[in-house]
């Protein structure tokens, strides 16, 4: 079994590091946050001094933070992990971030004599802690065959979509869909309860049918408790449609839905929102149509 080294232990990493110490790797795990480290030392983990050392003492390393200049900083800054990189390394990013960028560092690692596959998540904090996220991969098939059991250990669902670049490029269509869908969730309901129908009658007459989704089911009542706790928080959404309608604005792809929902979460991050769970953009139609559709 490869030796793992794992760099960010936020809300999705520190489950999935954890995973791969049930199923028996042995990791060495590094994040700016002592607490976090800590907290994966106690399940097994070897503490990292920082992410050159986590490298050193691994085949493959996994970075899990937060958007492009990290992934930057992480692996090709200072005591970042190609500063420890043996030749031969496979770096497994799954981060969520502009698809450019990916292509970018895989350039520079290649330099080293190390490989890079780029194979950003999504789920959600759920299916990180029980291991069922789904992964969209981008990179060589050589590359790819030799991480997808460690990739199996966090995934339902692990796919490879094409060369470098590709499984943030999917992951950021996923993001779009995701946005897209909750905002007309969001939107029926509030439409719902200002006709005088109850939102709750309305979620479980459509739920079967054409409309129904694994968005519509888990939001839709998060929606009707008033629960924002963020599974997925609307700052991070925020970053995923920038990068989205950056990428779309370099390779000439139209976005407009997109940038829509993009101004209902600025709107939502302006009036101190940010933090909670993306189903948080029912708020905004609520306050639009000042009423709610608590149950």
């Amino acid at each position: 079994m490869y030796k793992i080294g794992f760099i960010g232990l936020g809300i999705m990493g520190k489950p999935m590091c954890k995973n791969l110490l049930k199923a028996g790797y042995e990791v060495v795990a590094y994040d700016i946050v002592g607490a976090a480290v800590d907290e994966v030392v106690a399940c097994g983990a070897t503490r990292g001094a920082d992410n050159a050392d986590v490298a050193s003492k691994s085949d493959v390393v996994i970075t899990m933070v937060p958007n492009s200049p990290q992934v930057k900083t992480a692996v090709l800054g200072p005591r970042g992990v190609m500063e420890g990189a043996k030749k031969g390394m496979i770096l497994v990013d799954m981060s969520s971030i502009n698809p450019i960028a990916s292509k970018e560092v895989c350039a520079e690692v290649e330099k080293m004599g190390c490989s890079m596959i780029d194979a950003p998540v999504s789920g959600g904090e759920p299916k990180a802690i029980d291991g069922t996220l789904s992964i969209m991969v981008g990179g060589k098939q050589e590359v790819f065959d030799k991480v997808k059991d460690i990739l199996d250990v966090m995934g339902a669902s692990v796919k490879l979509c094409g060369g470098i670049g590709a499984g943030n490029t999917t992951k950021l269509a996923n993001q779009i869909v995701v946005a897209v869908n909750i905002a007309a969730v969001g939107e029926a309901l509030v439409f719902g309860k200002k006709a005088g129908v109850d939102p709750e009658a309305i979620f479980e007459a459509i739920r079967g049918g054409l409309a129904g989704s694994t968005v519509m089911d888990a939001k839709a009542p998060m929606m009707m408790d008033g629960n924002f706790k963020p599974g997925f928080r609307i700052n991070l959404h925020i970053k995923d449609l920038n990068n989205a309608i950056d990428t779309g604005h370099s390779v000439g792809a139209p976005l407009p839905l997109t940038s829509a929902v993009m101004e209902m979460m600025q709107w939502l991050k302006a009036n101190g929102y940010e933090k909670e769970d993306h189903s948080a953009l029912v708020r905004y139609y609520e306050y639009l149509g000042e009423t709610d559709v608590r149950r």
